[in-house]
């Protein structure tokens, strides 16, 4: 019934707006005509007496002239005809020329003209007409009265004002009475499609009693219980100029804050020099285009040892340093906060803990009370930087787990997005905290928590089941805690496209015949390559073993086969950081001393940092790429391999604990735990036909274009661009202060 009221409401405003506007468009379009009418008349009248008149003003025949002028006057809409000559002077008139009229009202042009004057309570139509006779120049001036005109439009718009009314409401009633069976119809289609996907039924119906739409609402209804359906589609063309459309469209004037603990540059002294260096991180190779599209504020720890040189009196740089597009604003983190807060409780707790690599986690006091200081810290400078109230916060990663929480109280109108970048564990394992109950309830201040995969949010939703006073709604992704509500959404992270590593790339032939030179390779041998920062949970002890395991195997492959190694250093200060690098260090010297010479080494081990020209120059010579992680959220180097082969050759091997496998199915998936497995997808790759090189790239290349970064950022905005509106649509119903977090009707993915 309300839904009844409601049309009822909104045809009754069309119909108002029918009869204000239809009248007066009726009446104008008759007084035109009418007018025209009179135009018409008046120009019969001028040129039925024009040989007569010529020839009496040749005359100066006054007295005939003023009679013919009585004559053309008893048509009942002339009201006078005068003539005016060349001096603007009005010589002959009739007896009902208004007193006021002179030649001055009128226009007297060389070609005939129309004019509307009002003189008193007339209104006139003024047609003047020249003249050109041997004895005088001058304008004939007809006067008409327009009241028969303006009597015309008055009864047009009367009789178009009751004609509408009486259509407009036959009309009505009839479709109130055709609304009223209808809704009664669909209400009870609606009920049986609800209790239909309640029960789980196939919902299929007798055709007799299938009402209107009965599929339609079964179908949404399904589709609304989904929560990887995808915001946009397909067909949308995710860039840099779409999501700042987002922006503008979507959330205009919104302020966009990141919050991460590495920084996109570092400003590094080296000798004399201040040089800046982009880091090796999965992170800021994902965020950092998305605040070149968006700009806005990048809150980061300023870890280089010239980044203090180079920030302003408030902390804060333009960046990037070519083309200065967001704020860079540095927090200062002593080494001893450092030891605590990122090597201690982050990475040496809740990294082992999250990736289930076999890794024993330590939880140390010291460590948390620094954790839960430096989280406050980052909350007094996230806070210190927004200009709005109601700021868009994008908090990342696991070094930020009380952050969310903090910020909700310093700035409860804000939309906070925690994005957790690496895998979630299922409750057993995460119960090893001892602080499990505050890192909970830290995120659960965040408007939406999103995760790579579907998977990592039901391992969040059923670790919060199991430790928190909270209601969690599964069919929907939300938790309750306390009086706010947390969207949990799967988004998973890509590269942008094009990637700027390959800017000013060289043809892949040209790439590789660089490449050899530069590593001594010979031109026959197959080029194999994996890339990233030293971490254990990355499988690189377990790829060299993999190698060693296939040259053992297939002999024939030795001096024809060479393994690329470039790992970053990253956390030497962990013993288990420096010993995974001592140990593949060692690996590679074994594998080389068993099957190599002076002049083959089938592993090179290249322990330094890569610039991401000199990443994608890599991929783009080599033949296959590895990445073989124990447990990985996503893992990007997968997909920077795929985004580097625009020549649509090479072969992926992709361990099946990334999350990356779940959408690049092309690539060959492995267990890196089973070595006799490696083997197998190492040899399949080395012998793959070009063919199928092509179609699986192909197919993986559509996938990391389609689902790229900006979609990933986007998707991330347009669930933050819901809730606002739906916050201001609940502030002016409720005419109150905004909750903090609204619920989200559709799903996000």
């Amino acid at each position: 019934m309300k839904l009844v009221i409601r049309y009822g409401l909104a045809a009754l405003l069309i119909v108002l707006a029918i009869i204000l506007l239809i009248p007066p468009f009726a009446a104008s379009l008759i007084r035109q005509w009418s007018q025209s009418d009179v135009e018409s008349r008046s120009v019969l009248a001028f040129n039925s007496a024009l040989d007569e008149f010529t020839m009496l003003i040749d005359q100066h025949d006054s007295k005939k002239i003023v009679a013919l002028f009585e004559r053309m006057s008893l048509d009942e809409q002339l009201l006078a005809v005068g003539y005016c000559n060349e001096q603007g002077t009005l010589l002959y008139k009739t007896k009902e020329t208004p007193k006021s009229f002179t030649c001055k009202e009128a226009t007297l042009r060389k070609t005939p003209t129309f004019s509307t004057l009002r003189l008193g309570r007339l209104r006139l139509l003024v047609s003047s007409f020249p003249i050109a006779a041997a004895g005088a120049r001058g304008h004939v001036v007809l006067l008409h009265d327009l009241a028969l005109v303006e009597q015309r439009t008055a009864e047009a718009r009367l009789w178009t004002i009751v004609v509408l009314v009486g259509v407009v409401f036959l009309a009505a009633a009839f479709a109130t009475l055709v609304a009223i069976l209808l809704a009664r119809r669909w209400v009870h289609s609606l009920r049986r499609a609800i209790n239909d996907v309640r029960l789980g039924g196939s919902g299929v119906m007798e055709a007799s009693e299938a009402p209107p739409f009965a599929g339609e609402f079964r179908h949404l209804l399904r589709d609304l219980q989904l929560t990887n359906i995808p915001v946009d589609g397909p067909e949308v063309d995710w860039s840099p100029a779409m999501l700042r459309l987002v922006l503008t469209q979507k959330l205009p004037g919104a302020e966009v804050i990141v919050v991460s603990n590495r920084e996109p540059y570092i400003h590094n002294r080296e000798g004399a020099e201040i040089v800046v260096q982009t880091p090796a991180s999965g992170l800021v190779a994902a965020i950092e285009p998305i605040m070149r599209a968006c700009g806005g504020t990048w809150v980061a720890h300023g870890s280089g040892t010239a980044d203090r040189e180079t920030v302003d009196r408030f902390d804060r740089i333009r960046v990037p340093p070519d083309s200065p597009g967001y704020l860079l604003r540095r927090v200062w983190v002593n080494e001893e906060e450092q030891n605590g807060y990122y090597y201690g409780f982050a990475n040496e707790g809740l990294w082992p803990l999250c990736h289930m690599a076999f890794v024993r986690p330590n939880f140390r006091e010291h460590d948390w009370n620094e954790y839960k200081s430096i989280n406050a810290r980052y909350a007094q400078a996230v806070a210190g930087e927004a200009k709005r109230p109601d700021p868009i916060i994008l908090v990342q990663d696991y070094h930020f787990a009380l952050l969310p929480s903090l910020l909700r109280k310093k700035l409860p109108n804000a939309t906070i997005i925690t994005f957790w970048h690496i895998p979630w564990p299922n409750p057993e394992i995460f119960g090893i905290c001892p602080w499990k109950e505050e890192i909970i309830a830290g995120l659960l201040g965040s408007s939406v928590i999103g995760f790579h995969t579907q998977f990592h949010c039901n391992n969040f939703l059923d670790t919060v089941d199991r430790f928190m006073e909270a209601r969690t709604d599964r069919e929907q992704s939300f938790v309750t805690f306390g009086n706010l509500e947390s969207y949990i959404r799967p988004y998973p992270i890509s590269i942008e496209w094009p990637p700027a590593g390959m800017k000013d790339q060289k043809p892949v032939p040209e790439c590789r015949a660089a490449v050899r030179r530069r590593l001594g390779l010979a031109e026959h041998a197959r080029l194999g390559v994996g890339i990233e920062r030293f971490d254990y949970t990355k499988g690189i002890i377990d790829r060299l073993r993999a190698v060693d395991s296939f040259l053992v195997s297939h002999p024939e492959w030795r001096e024809r086969f060479v393994f690329v190694q470039v790992a970053a250093p990253s956390r030497t200060k962990l013993a288990s950081y420096s010993a995974l690098q001592a140990e593949a260090a060692e690996l590679a010297r074994e594998i080389n001393a068993r099957h190599g010479n002076a002049f083959y080494q089938p592993i090179m081990l290249i322990i330094r940092h890569y610039e991401p020209h000199e990443i994608f120059e890599l991929f783009r010579a080599a033949d296959l790429c590895i990445v073989s992680s124990l447990h990985d959220g996503m893992n990007l180097v997968a997909k920077e391999f795929v985004a580097a082969r625009d020549d649509q050759q090479g072969v992926l091997l992709l361990s099946t604990f990334a999350g990356a496998s779940r959408e690049l199915t092309e690539a060959l998936i492995v267990n890196p735990y089973d070595s006799h497995s490696m083997v197998a997808a190492i040899e399949q790759a080395l012998l793959m036909p070009i063919a199928e090189q092509r179609e699986r790239m192909r197919l993986m290349r559509e996938i990391v274009r389609l689902r790229n970064v900006y979609r990933w950022a986007g998707q991330m905005l347009l669930d933050a661009a819901d809730l606002r509106k739906r916050r201001r649509i609940i502030q002016i119903m409720s005419r109150q202060q905004p909750p903090a977090d609204l619920r989200m009707r559709s799903p996000a993915n």
